[in-house]
C-alpha cells in the first residue's frame, strides 16, 4: 500500500497527483529547481526537496537525483506526472530497482511506445493504421521520436526548408526531451486530431473512456480539448475505441494511458502515437465520466482490478489552455510576473493551475498558466460557461492567450463543430484582431489615478472637483496594442464633464473602482495599478494601460532597424555574419526560450550593420540583438 509518494514534476501536474493524494490520505513529496522554490506545488506537498539548478536538464530530468530525493524523504512511490520523465523507460526501471513503487505502466511498454517510430511498427503489425512516408510526401511533419506536446515538429512544403527545419527540430527535442532523434510523417491538411483515454489493470482489464478532440492547436500544441468528440459517427467512434483497445493489449499495457490518432477529412483515421502517461487534458474526460483517474492510476499500482465496464459518459466537457504568450506575435511566451490570479468560481467549472497571484514565470520551462475547464449537459451551454469564465478571469501583469480562446469557444464555426488542426490560421483574422479599447476604460484608469493621489476631500466633493472654470485634467495612457490614448475631463458643480463623453456620468471613484453610467446603464469597472501600468475590468472589457510621460526619455531612442529580444532567452543559432546582405523575412538568429525555438528574421532588405550577440548569450527583453540597415537606392 502506498503512504508517501513523490511526483517528479512540477507546477499544476504536481499540484493535480497532490490534490488525489490528499484526498486517499497519501502523504506528498515534492522536487523542486532553484527557479521553483517558491513555487505553490513546493508549499502544497508536506515536504520538498532541492534540485540544485535551473535548467530541465539539470534538474526535473536528473532520474538520479530524483530517485535519491525519494529515497531520503521515505516515499515508497514515484509518481511521474505528465511530462519530463513520465516517458523515460529507463527512469520507470531505476525506480523500481530502487524498491519503489511505480505510478505507470511497465518500462517494457514505455519503451515500446517511446520511440515513436518503433511504436508504428508494433501497431502496424496489431492491425491498427498508421501513416508511413516515402521521401516524395509533401507536405512533411518533423516530429520527435522521444517525446510530444508540439516539441520538435516542424512542417516542410519544400525539400529546400529540410535541412534547416531537421536542424530546429532536433535542437528543441533535445531541449525537451534529452533525445535529438526525430522522424518524418506525411502532414495531413486540416485533419483531426482525436485521441483516447485508456485505463488498464494488472488483471486483464482495459478501459477505454471516450475519445477527446484536441484539434485546436497552435505551434502543434493543443489549445482547446473537448469530450465527446463533436460530429464523429458512432461507427467511428467504436472504430477508435477498438484500435485504441487493440494497441494496449499489443503491448501489455497497464495504468493509464492514450492512444492518439489523426482523422482525415475522408474519415479515415491513423495512429500517431501512445502517450504512457496521463495528458494534461485529462480533466475533460474525469468531467463526463465522474472518475478520479489519478487515484486510478494509484489503486491499479496497489494491485487493484478495475470493475468489469467503465461508467457511462454523460455531458460535454471542454478545456482551455490559458498561456503567457502574445497570439499577436506569433505567439511568442511571455514572463514576468503574475500580479493577480483570479477566476470566477463556479459549480461547473473547473481550474487547475499552476501559478497563483504572485507567481513568477520565466523562461525555464512552459509558458502554460492554468487551464480552465467547463462541462454542462450539452456542448453549447458548456462553451458558453468556459467562455464566460475567461472572459471574466482577473489576470494582470502577463499577456496571455485569453482573447483568443474567448474568440474560438463563441465563434459560430467552433460552435457548429467545424474543428480541425487548421482552425486558429484559418480564423485568424477573426480570432487574432485585437478589439479598440473601450473609452471607458481610460477613464475609469485616469480617475482611480486622481483618486489614489489625494486624499479624501473635507466637504466631501469629488477629487478634481472644481467650482470654476478651469483646465481639464489631462491623463495620457498606452494600451496593449500601442494605442495611446488622452483622457481629458472637470468635475464641475453639474458632475463629470468627459471631453469625447458627453453623456458619460460619475456615479463614484476610488483607487480600487469606478462607477461609470452612460446614457442610463450603469457600470462598474474595478481597477489595479502596478508601477505605472493600470488594469482596468469591466463589463466587456479588461485592458492594460501604461501610463505616457509628458516628458518622455530621449535615450529611449533606438536606432532605426533594430532588432530586439521579445523574450529573454538564450542565442542558440546565428545564421548571417555582420556586414552581410540580407532579404525581407531572411532568418538572422534563433532564440530558445521554455524550451521552444524563435526565429528572428531580417524586417527588410539592407545590410546586417550590427551583431550584437553571439551563440550560447543569454539576453533579456528588449535586449537590442542586431541592426539593419536598409539598402540605399541606386541614384
Amino acid at each position: 500500500m502506498i503512504r508517501s509518494l513523490l511526483v517528479a514534476n512540477r507546477g499544476e501536474i504536481a499540484r493535480r497527483v497532490f490534490r488525489t493524494c490528499r484526498e486517499l490520505g497519501i502523504a506528498t513529496v515534492a522536487v523542486h529547481s532553484d527557479a521553483d522554490a517558491d513555487a505553490p506545488h513546493v508549499r502544497e506537498a508536506d515536504l520538498a526537496i532541492r534540485l540544485p539548478g535551473t535548467a530541465s536538464a539539470d534538474t526535473y530530468l536528473r532520474a538520479d537525483l530524483i530517485i535519491r530525493a525519494a529515497q531520503d524523504a521515505g516515499a515508497d512511490a514515484v509518481h511521474p506526472g505528465y511530462g519530463f520523465l513520465s516517458e523515460n523507460a529507463d527512469f520507470a526501471q531505476a525506480v523500481l530497482d530502487a524498491g519503489l513503487t511505480w505510478i505507470g505502466p511497465p518500462p517494457a511498454a514505455i519503451a515500446d511506445m517511446g520511440s515513436k517510430t518503433r511504436a508504428k511498427e508494433l501497431m502496424s503489425a496489431a492491425g491498427v493504421p498508421v501513416l508511413t512516408a516515402a521521401s516524395t510526401d509533401l507536405p512533411l511533419l518533423i516530429k520527435a521520436a522521444a517525446g510530444g506536446g508540439g516539441r520538435g515538429m516542424r512542417i516542410v512544403r519544400d525539400l529546400a526548408e529540410l535541412d534547416e527545419a531537421l536542424a530546429g527540430a532536433r535542437a528543441e527535442a533535445a531541449a525537451s526531451f534529452g533525445s535529438d532523434e526525430v522522424f518524418c510523417e506525411p502532414y495531413v491538411e486540416r485533419g483531426r486530431h482525436v485521441e483516447v483515454q485508456i485505463l488498464a489493470d494488472t488483471h486483464g482489464t482495459v478501459w477505454t473512456l471516450g475519445e477527446r478532440d484536441c484539434s485546436l492547436q497552435r505551434r502543434h500544441q493543443k489549445v482547446i480539448e473537448e469530450t465527446p468528440a463533436p460530429g464523429l459517427p458512432d461507427e467511428t467512434r467504436r472504430a477508435l475505441a477498438d484500435a485504441a483497445a487493440s494497441a494496449a493489449k499489443a503491448i501489455g499495457y497497464v495504468g493509464a494511458g492514450t492512444a492518439e490518432f489523426l482523422l482525415a477529412p475522408d474519415g479515415r483515421f491513423f495512429f500517431l502515437e501512445m502517450n504512457t502517461r496521463l495528458q494534461v487534458e485529462h480533466p475533460v474526460t474525469e468531467c463526463v465520466t465522474g472518475l478520479d483517474l489519478i487515484a486510478w492510476q494509484l489503486r491499479i499500482a496497489e494491485g487493484r482490478a478495475l470493475p468489469p465496464e467503465p461508467p457511462a459518459p454523460h455531458g460535454h466537457a471542454i478545456e482551455a489552455r490559458l498561456y503567457a504568450e502574445d497570439p499577436a506575435h506569433d505567439w511568442q511566451p511571455r514572463t514576468g510576473t503574475v500580479r493577480r490570479f483570479e477566476i470566477p468560481a463556479s459549480p461547473n467549472i473547473r481550474v487547475d493551475s499552476g501559478v497563483e497571484s504572485g507567481s513568477v514565470v520565466g523562461v525555464e520551462y512552459d509558458a502554460m498558466l492554468t487551464k480552465v475547464i467547463a462541462w454542462s449537459d450539452t456542448r453549447e451551454e458548456a462553451a458558453r460557461l468556459l467562455a464566460a469564465a475567461l472572459a471574466g478571469a482577473r489576470i494582470h501583469g502577463l499577456t496571455t492567450n485569453r482573447g483568443v480562446l474567448v474568440k474560438a469557444l463563441t465563434h459560430p464555426a467552433f460552435l457548429d463543430g467545424e474543428v480541425h488542426t487548421a482552425f486558429l490560421t484559418d480564423h485568424a483574422p477573426d480570432l487574432l484582431a485585437e478589439p479598440p479599447t473601450s473609452p471607458l476604460a481610460p477613464l475609469a484608469a485616469a480617475l482611480a489615478d486622481a483618486a489614489s493621489h489625494a486624499g479624501p476631500h473635507p466637504t466631501g466633493l469629488p477629487i478634481g472637483w472644481r467650482n470654476l472654470a478651469s483646465q481639464p485634467q489631462t491623463k495620457r495612457y498606452r494600451d496593449a496594442a500601442g494605442t495611446e490614448h488622452e483622457v481629458r475631463y472637470r468635475l464641475t458643480r453639474d458632475g463629470l464633464r468627459a471631453e469625447g463623453l458627453p453623456d458619460v456620468r460619475l456615479v463614484a471613484s476610488a483607487p480600487d473602482h469606478v462607477v461609470l453610467e452612460e446614457c442610463g446603464v450603469r457600470r462598474t469597472f474595478t481597477v489595479a495599478a502596478y508601477d505605472d501600468t493600470l488594469h482596468v475590468d469591466g463589463p466587456g472589457t479588461s485592458a492594460a494601460l501604461t501610463r505616457v510621460s509628458r516628458f518622455p526619455d530621449p535615450a529611449a531612442k533606438l536606432d532605426p532597424g533594430s532588432l530586439l529580444a521579445p523574450m529573454p532567452g538564450t542565442v542558440v543559432r546565428v545564421a548571417v555574419d555582420e556586414g552581410a546582405t540580407v532579404s525581407a523575412g531572411q532568418p538572422l538568429l534563433w532564440l530558445e526560450a521554455m524550451k521552444m525555438e524563435h526565429l528572428v528574421t531580417a524586417p527588410a532588405d539592407g545590410v546586417l550593420a550590427r551583431l550584437h550577440v553571439t551563440p550560447g548569450q543569454q539576453v533579456s527583453v528588449g535586449a537590442i540583438l542586431a541592426v539593419v540597415e536598409p539598402k540605399e537606392l541606386d541614384q
